[in-house]
């Protein structure tokens, strides 16, 4: 079986929906799992911070150890293969527990939370190191991984497309609790508004479908400090019991235009069912991909060697930190994103639709890697991006939350740029393993493929431990309006500047990295001469 022919588009589709489905769960946890902790599930953002760093102490151990066992698996499947079967249940098991919600104590909470997503990495890690390092034993030939490396970033947009757009409607429709809401004309723009519901719920949402007007409780005992109008109401109902507001800001306000959501049922059920999509596509991937590279048939299995290799190999080392840092930009970026749209533009609904957008732009930017990829070289493709990315994004920091269109046009243009960062990193991984099998006569590709796991579990652990003490810092409380109200300022700095200074030192530590395109084709002639003749 010839290592450098042809992959069949089939075979890439196949694979490309591997990442589709991974990128339902993590970009599924990367971007509601924080607004569920504090906003539904009812803890603080500096302990959903803290437990997400936590969390992902265990990643450097685990992810070297998958890799390891990754390139000691042996069976009919090849060494790869066989973990996306197996892991492929578990993982969409752990994610709908993620998302699901049990009646218990403060404590209990935080122990179910560190629990659950604790299981919830290291499934992943067990999923996505195999499903990494096979990639780079579907094929020798450095241009086609790079081709089969845009196919798989289309499919993780596309499953990103899925979740992120998807989501908060399944939600508002598994959320629906049909209320009954008495709605009464006081004034030109000013309404009385009257809801109840038939059964207990413990956490609900209410907004007027457009997001403008601003709801105040309609009870006299109350001072101002305590009933400040916003846009939106997160409160606990008891069945048959009626809350009363006044409604203002908007006009022809009636019972249907009035949004109550019960967030809690409506997150869980959304994401029990992107889970059964997740389990089929790595079912598709498992069935309809093979592996061709294996390593030089004299290599012995010797893990201390296998370290030293690793430890030398100086364009693994430089892409180890500069996935790190990538995946903390994108990862606050996601994770800040509802919470910018549910509390600084007061549409939640919109996130929706902007992210969308986002997802489109990064299906083009993922398409786009390669020609640009083979015109300027991986290296320098990858600085410019950065650049051009974290600058434009920094631009949200002059945005009001009227500018939509400002809104949608920075996030669409940076995201098109962001897209290229995953889309090079695992086919540079790819190189990155080319390079110790020509310099070391051995390849250890699930090894150098867990620098992958490692740097997008553990970035996006920095991610929400920074997005947790900025809002801890300005005394964000997810389930209180007037803290919401004091914590703009918080919010709109993680969307737009504090990630963007990252990228900026991301792009000078890629200037370390040494394989430009003339030393690959180096690399591949003299590793595919070995081949044959063995």
């Amino acid at each position: 079986m010839s290592v450098t022919k042809k992959i069949s588009i089939k075979e890439k589709i196949g694979y490309a929906l591997g990442d589709g489905a991974a990128n339902i769960a993590w970009r599924g946890v990367a971007t509601f799992l924080f607004i569920f902790y504090t906003d539904v599930f009812g803890l603080s953002p500096v302990t959903v911070g803290v437990l997400m760093l936590v969390a992902r102490f265990s990643d450097g151990i685990s992810d070297v150890l998958m890799g390891i066992i990754g390139d000691r698996t042996k069976s009919k499947y090849g060494k790869f293969r066989p973990w996306i079967l197996w892991t492929a249940i578990p993982l969409a098991a752990i994610l709908s527990l993620l998302f699901t919600s049990p009646d218990l104590g403060s404590s209990g909470k935080i122990i179910y939370a560190y629990i659950t997503y604790i299981f919830f990495t290291l499934i992943y890690t067990a999923n996505n190191v195999p499903y990494g390092a096979l990639m780079a034993v579907m094929t020798g030939d450095d241009r086609e991984r790079t081709s089969l490396g845009s196919f798989r970033m289309v499919g993780a947009f596309g499953g990103g497309m899925i979740v992120q757009g998807a989501l908060l409607f399944l939600v508002a429709y598994y959320g629906n609790v049909n209320p009954a809401i008495e709605v009464n004309e006081l004034d030109n723009e000013k309404f009385s508004v009257v809801v109840s519901v038939a059964e207990d719920i413990e956490n609900v949402n209410i907004k007027t479908e457009d997001g403008i007007a601003m709801f105040t409780w309609d009870d006299n005992t109350m001072d101002f400090e305590e009933n400040v109008p916003t846009p939106r109401k997160s409160f606990s109902m008891k069945a048959d019991k009626k809350y009363a507001f006044i409604v203002a800001g908007e006009s022809n306000i009636n019972a249907s235009k009035i949004s109550i959501i019960d967030q809690k049922r409506g997150y869980s059920n959304s994401m029990y069912l992107m889970s059964v999509f997740l389990a089929l596509f790595m079912f598709i991937t498992f069935y309809t991909t093979k592996e061709r590279v294996q390593p030089p048939k004299a290599q012995k299995n010797n893990l201390k060697q296998d370290f030293k290799d690793l430890i030398s190999n100086k364009p693994w080392l430089v892409l180890l930190v500069i996935g790190l840092l990538f995946n903390i930009y994108n990862s606050i970026k996601q994770g800040i994103v509802i919470i910018y749209f549910t509390h600084y533009l007061n549409n939640q609904l919109l996130a929706a639709s902007f992210l969308v957008g986002l997802m489109i732009a990064s299906v083009a930017g993922a398409m786009i890697t390669a020609p640009l990829g083979k015109k300027l070289g991986k290296r320098n493709l990858f600085i410019y991006a950065l650049i051009f990315s974290g600058g434009v994004n920094a631009l949200l920091a002059f945005c009001g939350p009227n500018d939509i269109e400002a809104i949608f046009s920075i996030g669409i243009a940076s995201e098109l740029a962001a897209a290229i960062f995953p889309t090079l990193f695992f086919v540079m991984l790819g190189d990155a393993a080319d390079y110790s099998e020509f310099k070391n006569g051995r390849r250890a590709t699930g090894l150098i493929y867990s620098a992958g796991s490692f740097a997008t579990k553990f970035g996006g652990g920095i991610a929400g431990a920074i997005i947790g003490l900025i809002l801890g810092a300005f005394h964000y409380n997810g389930q209180d309006t007037e803290a919401i109200k004091g914590a703009v300022p918080g919010i709109i700095m993680l969307m737009s500047w504090v990630p963007a200074i990252i990228t900026v030192i991301a792009a000078g530590l890629m200037l370390l990295y040494p394989l430009n395109q003339k030393k690959l084709d180096e690399i591949t002639l003299e590793l595919n001469k070995r081949r044959q003749d063995e």
